[in-house]
């Protein structure tokens, strides 16, 4: 009785596992153009609403500064969307501090450099 609890158990964990990121948004690339950042979000495949927050750091030599902060709120189709900010950035090295917001709760966050 007790191996069948153990490979009940041990299959419930299995599976657990498996659908344990399914449901969660995540962040991909990171890119500027056009006086835009284009941040690409993976979701779970149902429409939600979502804030994303980008903290914007110019990079120099060993120091970063704080340049802005900026952000939209999106809806969130299926499970892969691009999300377009506009911002201007002039020629050179940031950091960028990307947070996803649902439910005014922080969901993931990422740290992406860009050269511009």
């Amino acid at each position: 009785m007790t191996g069948r609890w153990g490979l009940f158990f041990g299959l419930l964990l299995v599976l657990f596992l498996l659908t344990a990121g399914c449901t969660s948004l995540s962040v991909g690339n990171v890119s500027y153009g056009n006086d835009n950042l284009t941040v690409a979000v993976a979701g779970p495949g149902t429409p939600q609403t979502v804030g994303v927050q980008v903290r914007v750091f110019t990079l120099d030599q060993f120091t970063q500064h704080d340049f802005l902060t900026t952000g939209a709120t999106v809806n969130l189709t299926g499970t892969d969307s691009n999300v377009t900010i506009p911002v201007h950035l002039d020629p050179g090295r940031y950091k960028l501090y990307v947070y996803i917001i649902e439910n005014g709760e922080r969901e993931t966050a990422v740290i992406r450099d860009i050269t511009v």
